[in-house]
């Protein structure tokens, strides 16, 4: 015997169950490591502001932020008969 059908709906038992994939696309700042902060950053972050105030404030101003995207696909199941969906 063959199964047709291993997805059934929980709410009517219905074998009548479309399956989509939901692609979920989040954006994360992209930051330093902490190696770079160890090694360089605890250093050459108070210099900068200390003796380029102006230039910095500049080029932070002007510069875009750097991001990471990140995607996740989700399964989510609908049942065809009674419209009941779940994950």
């Amino acid at each position: 015997m063959e199964n047709q059908s291993l997805l059934q709906c929980e709410k009517c038992g219905s074998s009548n169950v479309q399956v989509q994939l939901l692609n979920q696309i989040d954006l994360k700042v992209k930051r330093k490591g902490i190696i770079w902060w160890i090694l360089i950053g605890w250093w050459f972050i108070t210099i900068k502001w200390l003796f380029f105030f102006w230039l910095a404030l500049i080029i932070k101003i002007l510069k875009p932020k750097k991001y990471k995207t990140i995607n996740r696909v989700e399964k989510h199941f609908v049942c065809n008969n009674c419209g009941h969906s779940w994950q």
